[in-house]
């Protein structure tokens, strides 16, 4: 997937091309609308995640040009403006979803999979459902984590964490990916708190710790053997 960012906020914006391009996308960022714009006329993107409040030109109006230009590209407003009416004004502008800062990553990630979804008919797994890993179970609706069906006693984070790596079983997460997803935009990303929470895991875990691989350099692996 190649996302355009509108976002004139430095440090909003690196938190989400981190998180973004730890999800495997491409990201293209431009900092004002008028940027924006002109990338937009060499390059196709599938989901656009514009900014309301921008320099000159507004997020608002840069949608509106888009939609007088008759391109439909599928577009998340992001705005710290969070009434009803800066929502309804946003989508009257053409906007196709709308996301209130601060927002969690988790959220984030999953407008653009809807966004994405709609557009193509590619489908996004199902988050609700249990899940079953050899002796590990998690239960959604107790959210409980369970090794050989007793209870794991595990910090909100470290739940968190496993879950994911529960959720992409087989599937490498970057640490940044991680970071995003249950602590927040402000973290720092050279920050060794990913790396601790995965070290407790495993110690709450015992023998069967050794489900989580670490990948050098990169993040973490959870195998079901």
């Amino acid at each position: 997937m190649q996302i355009l960012l509108v976002e004139d906020e430095a440090r909003v914006a690196d938190f989400v091309r981190r998180g973004l391009r730890a999800e495997g996308w491409t990201i293209d960022h431009a900092s004002s609308a008028e940027d924006g714009l002109e990338m937009m006329a060499s390059t196709s993107y599938d989901v656009v995640l514009l900014d309301v409040m921008l320099p000159q030109m507004s997020g608002d109006e840069m949608c509106r040009q888009l939609r007088a230009r008759r391109n439909d590209v599928p577009i998340l407003m992001l705005s710290a403006m969070a009434s009803t009416e800066d929502r309804v004004g946003g989508l009257r502008s053409g906007a196709d979803d709308y996301l209130a800062k601060p927002f969690e990553f988790d959220e984030l990630v999953a407008r653009v999979e809807a966004l994405y979804r709609r557009r193509t008919g590619h489908s996004a797994p199902d988050k609700d459902h249990a899940i079953v890993l050899g002796l590990l179970s998690y239960d959604p609706a107790s959210m409980q984590i369970k090794l050989v069906g007793r209870n794991v006693d595990l910090t909100t984070k470290e739940r968190d964490v496993l879950v994911m790596l529960m959720r992409n079983k087989g599937k490498v997460l970057a640490r940044e990916r991680l970071l995003n997803a249950v602590w927040s935009m402000d973290s720092d990303p050279l920050t060794n708190v990913v790396d601790v929470t995965v070290s407790r895991i495993r110690r709450k875990l015992g023998d069967a710790g050794a489900m989580i691989v670490t990948i050098r350099n990169y993040g973490y692996r959870l195998d079901s053997e």
